[in-house]
């Protein structure tokens, strides 16, 4: 996954259905607050710990905002990662600098004693992870500009 702009859309999986014969391909139907809105989940897909998505479960997809999109109602998109989410939880992916900023100043990292933080491929990462491409799962947020967040978890993807 190279560095792109990843654009998240959160919602409730409401089906998941097979695109092509093989069931390699299956699109992904998300209900989110501004409707329906589906994914096309690949074999390049990323999905955090290879959980088998179901409906119901809520979930972010990501995609890349920088490719095109076919001109379909509800709006098609390729997902590039899908993280299932538990309550009151946000996922971001984004490249965050040596300083733990994302790229888009939106966001700051820190992270305490309690936050995980793993290689994307679920291995220990004992290094600083800024400078990479980054999923992070988090709840709570400063009203600070940037707001500021302990994560629960980082994947870091190299």
């Amino acid at each position: 996954m190279a560095y792109s702009t990843y654009t998240p859309v959160t919602g409730v999986i409401q089906n998941i259905t097979p695109l092509t014969p093989s069931c390699c391909d299956q699109l992904l139907t998300l209900a989110t607050n501004g409707g329906i809105v589906t994914f096309t989940v690949s074999k390049d897909t990323y999905i955090p710990n290879n959980l088998q998505l179901r409906r119901g479960m809520r979930a972010s997809a990501f995609y890349d905002a920088d490719l095109p999109v076919p001109l379909i109602f509800p709006p098609r998109y390729q997902a590039e990662a899908v993280a299932v989410l538990a309550r009151n939880e946000t996922a971001v992916l984004q490249y965050f600098d040596e300083n733990l900023l994302a790229a888009d100043g939106s966001l700051k990292l820190t992270p305490g004693p309690t936050t995980t933080i793993t290689s994307a491929n679920g291995q220990r990462f004992t290094c600083s992870p800024g400078k990479n491409l980054l999923l992070v799962f988090y709840s709570i947020t400063t009203r600070s500009l940037p707001p500021q967040t302990t994560p629960h978890r980082i994947l870091v993807f190299c």
